[in-house]
């Protein structure tokens, strides 16, 4: 796996944002009453990662250190400005849809995050594919959510009714339902051992708390000769 691969595996399964880090959580659970709000959220966030990244990554050794996080946010705020207008202009539905939330990409943590550890010590490239992973992934977690909570409160998928409404759960379109349905996706990532939040499937490491395992230094990943020779 090279490491432009490497990027996308990484934010799509690794460290997916929704699931695994749990990040942007504030979109996650209020957008995605469908499933085509949550594609749409996630497309929209996908592109303002790529741009952003690739242009703090081209600005890295010229934006001063002091300075960093304010010309981030500008860099952010410039490219969901254009995000937003092209929203209105083409696809008004879904802008109407996801209201407030568009702008408030600006702050999120997602972005920011991988603006500060990644793009801003890293080429344009590497920085590129990191944005398309992680946006894929934070796509991927807002969709199924959406789905989920679409097919249980509506009966319906990308619109397509195909339940009777007499079967349907309206809670699960409601603010509550995003809540049991990322608590019942975690859930089935802890059954099948998959990485989330409370599971990083790190069956070596004693959750890095190495302090807890003194009297059991194998458990957690080293052997006797390994620390000696880090002590040296």
């Amino acid at each position: 796996m090279n490491k432009y691969t490497e990027r996308i595996h990484n934010g799509m399964i690794k460290e997916n944002p929704t699931f695994v880090m749990m990040l942007g959580m504030c979109p996650t659970l209020a957008v995605t009453s469908s499933a085509i709000n949550g594609l749409g959220m996630g497309l929209s966030t996908t592109v303002v990662l790529i741009l952003s990244n690739m242009l703090i990554s081209a600005l890295r050794k010229i934006i001063p250190d002091k300075v960093r996080i304010p010309a981030f946010i500008v860099v952010v705020a410039s490219f969901v400005t254009i995000v937003q207008l092209v929203l209105q202009a083409y696809i008004p539905f879904l802008y109407d849809a996801l209201g407030v939330y568009i702008p408030l990409i600006v702050v999120n943590c997602i972005i920011l995050g991988r603006a500060e550890a990644y793009a801003s010590k890293n080429p344009i490239l590497p920085s590129a594919f990191d944005g398309i992973g992680m946006g894929l992934g934070f796509t991927m977690g807002l969709t199924l959510i959406g789905i989920f909570r679409e097919i249980l409160g509506s009966g319906s998928i990308f619109g397509f009714t195909f339940i009777p409404s007499d079967f349907n759960i309206a809670i699960f379109v409601m603010a509550p339902g995003a809540f049991f349905v990322l608590a019942g996706l975690t859930a089935i990532q802890n059954r099948l051992s998959l990485p989330s939040a409370t599971n990083k499937g790190d069956k070596d490491a004693c959750d890095g708390n190495c302090a807890a395992c003194a009297s059991s230094i194998e458990s957690c990943g080293q052997t006797p000769d390994s620390r000696k020779e880090e002590g040296e």
